[in-house]
């Protein structure tokens, strides 16, 4: 294996700047592809000139267009025999003929997005499988609004929107939610707006919320599919509720008996998922987003 080559100080901190605007030139770029200023011509035509663009994969390129995701994007790329790690610069004129007739051919009407709701007993690993889900890109989630206070690794719009009880009353009362509902001592809700501007943009939407507030999403919006996340056991969810070091005991009595009456509720769900593996109901979700 070839020894890298030494560079000296001012060598490296150039190529460290060139590296750092290279991902901020790639990242605008694929801004404004999401958000239609850019077609995939226009791209390539700044990659013939743009070292950055050039350099850029075809398949983030592919990600950033609205609805079509990681999935959809490689299994496209497969069908034209364009390489998972081609370069948009790299790209053979068949190749790139194929590609642009691929989109050309879509309507531009933008097709309205997915909604998909997530729902299960409290420690089950919802939180977690939304935070994987949102950094795929194949999902906006939406944030809830709730009444409790943070954990310590929870952030304020990120996480949760956090609002006291007389704020969320407000917001009630202004039908500013699409569902809401009280669960273990604290309120939740859906800011119903996002939800609608999202998937009137084209974007496949997760909620995650709980099992009353999944029914009235349905009620409202019966395109919505529901999906129930199951623990693979009653003693691992037992295990899940009792390492949380954020309950009281009495707390945790609580929940596990309010576990037991949400497990019920599966089968009244269009589809069960058992988390035996994130990853894997990742997968799931994503594939239900690209079907």
């Amino acid at each position: 294996m070839p020894t890298p080559p030494k560079l000296t100080p001012e060598e490296r901190s150039a190529a460290l700047a060139k590296a750092s605007y290279a991902r901020k030139r790639r990242a605008e770029i694929k801004a404004q592809i999401k958000s239609g200023a850019l077609d995939l011509p226009s791209v390539y035509a700044l990659a013939q000139s743009d070292e950055a663009i050039s350099k850029m994969r075809v398949a983030e390129m592919l990600e950033s267009i609205t609805g079509v995701g990681k999935i959809r994007a490689l299994s496209i790329m497969e069908r034209l025999n364009i390489s998972s790690t081609r370069r948009i610069k790299g790209l053979g004129a068949h190749q790139l003929k194929n590609l642009l007739k691929e989109f050309a051919a879509a309507p531009q009407k933008m097709r309205r997005g997915k909604l998909i709701v997530l729902s299960g007993p409290g420690g089950v690993g919802k939180s977690t499988v939304a935070a994987q889900l949102r950094a795929t890109g194949d999902y906006w989630v939406s944030i809830s609004a709730t009444t409790r206070e943070p954990r310590t690794n929870e952030i304020d719009g990120v996480d949760y929107f956090f609002i006291d009880d007389v704020e969320f009353q407000k917001r009630i009362d202004a039908s500013h939610f699409l569902e809401w509902a009280q669960f273990a001592g604290a309120k939740y809700g859906t800011p119903q707006k996002g939800v609608e501007d999202a998937l009137d943009q084209g974007h496949n939407v997760l909620l995650e919320i709980e099992i009353d507030g999944a029914k009235q999403v349905k009620s409202h919006m019966p395109e919505a599919l529901l999906i129930f996340l199951a623990p693979p056991s009653w003693e691992d969810l037992v295990s899940r509720l009792e390492g949380r070091g954020t309950d009281s005991p009495e707390r945790r009595t609580e929940r596990l008996a309010l576990a037991q009456e949400e497990l019920a509720a599966a089968p009244s769900f269009d589809l069960v998922i058992v988390n035996t593996s994130v990853n894997e109901v990742v997968e799931q979700l994503v594939s239900l987003a690209s079907a």
